[in-house]
């Protein structure tokens, strides 16, 4: 018995949305991918089909759906190895701090246009000299009248050139407590003061928009914060569960993709007069990834029914995002090898596949961090 029950309705829009991506979106992934970003229409294509924001409330515009809508999406997009759209971090990360803790003014202002893909969303956390550590943030947010003045900067911000609202995390310089002192603040893009740096070139995910962002006496209204002063870095905290399950969906689903595509290779593919996946070497690799990714799908699979359920899996969305990302990192890197050197250029999917996978390692908190969360929990 399958441990997600989906429905007819879920089905569907899966094959909806697989065909969306397999004529709309990956027939110009290397044309993006060359030009370092996704068009903005492309999001509001995604919005026009009811692809972003499905489970924002109907009374804002979006569909009310549950999360298996986004975890369809999710998969989809790793299967399709492009990461350049990374609807997930609107959809299930960004998003959902304006539905949890919006103000209805904040909720019909915001929500009804990132459903449609109008607005495009980021969450800023990140700083040039803190990762991890979000208490140690320097960007500030100073109470001026019925105004909240921004200073900092912010850095490794996806979606930092496409987004029109970032969500973004400062701290009030006069409290002492690093904890209370963090807010989460809504800027649009646009706000004097409020500026986007250069693209940032990477490793991999080329034509995911990645930037630093400025704040320099940014001034926005007072009522642009979220929730009640001094609560920003439990919000954060609250909404970091889904966040890393939804960097172990998409890990785990990417490593099904490349394990899918080198079977696929190593089938046609002959040396010595025999196939590549007759030799016993390769079989045992091929069967050890296809036990360890089996093993993984299991476990992401039980987390999206227990956090549906509202179940606390803190401690084990953490061990899934470093498990599930290390091991897709290392299926994809002996699938890499059994591809020869056809394996590192970028005619062939792998090769793709294999470097974007490797950031999943580092956002969302590193995996060393996740292993720090857990060491806690346990009492170490």
């Amino acid at each position: 018995m399958d441990i997600i029950q989906y429905t007819d309705e879920h089905r569907m829009f899966r094959d909806t949305f697989r065909k969306f991506v397999t004529n709309e979106l990956i027939p110009h992934v290397e044309e993006w991918e060359e030009a370092g970003i996704v068009p903005k229409s492309v999001w509001k294509k995604m919005g026009e089909h009811g692809f972003l924001g499905m489970s924002v409330p109907v009374e804002y515009g979006g569909a009310g759906a549950d999360f298996l809508y986004s975890v369809i999406v999710a998969e989809e997009m790793a299967c399709a190895n492009f990461s350049g759209l990374v609807a997930s971090l609107h959809t299930d990360i960004v998003v959902p701090y304006i539905i949890s803790f919006g103000s209805e003014e904040q909720k019909e202002k915001y929500l009804p246009g990132c459903v449609t893909g109008d607005i495009i969303t980021a969450v800023a956390m990140t700083e040039p000299n803190t990762g991890s550590d979000l208490a140690a943030m320097k960007t500030t947010a100073v109470e001026d009248g019925d105004s909240i003045v921004l200073n900092g900067q912010k850095t490794f911000i996806s979606n930092g050139i496409n987004c029109d609202l970032c969500v973004v995390a400062a701290k009030d310089p006069t409290c002492d407590d690093p904890h209370k002192a963090v807010d989460l603040y809504l800027v649009e893009a646009g706000t004097p003061g409020f500026d986007k740096g250069k693209q940032i070139k990477k490793a991999g995910w080329h034509s995911q928009d990645t930037s630093e962002l400025y704040f320099t006496d940014c001034r926005i209204p007072k009522g642009n914060r979220l929730g009640e002063k001094g609560t920003g870095f439990l919000k954060l905290m609250m909404k970091l569960q889904q966040e890393r399950l939804v960097v172990a969906i998409g890990g785990i689903a990417a490593a099904e993709y490349v394990l899918e595509i080198t079977i696929k290779y190593c089938r046609e593919r002959t040396v010595f007069g025999k196939p590549v996946s007759k030799f016993q070497v390769n079989q045992f690799t091929l069967v050890e990834c296809a036990t360890e990714i089996a093993i993984g799908r299991t476990f992401v699979d039980k987390l999206i029914v227990d956090h549906m359920e509202g179940k606390q899996v803190i401690v084990e969305t953490s061990m899934a995002k470093y498990w599930i990302t290390d091991m897709a990192c290392n299926v994809a890197d002996r699938c890499l090898q059994l591809h020869g050197g056809y394996g590192y250029c970028d005619e062939y999917g792998i090769s793709r596949a294999w470097r974007d996978l490797r950031v999943t390692r580092i956002f969302a908190g590193t995996n060393e961090i996740m292993k720090v969360i857990i060491a806690r929990f346990m009492g170490l």
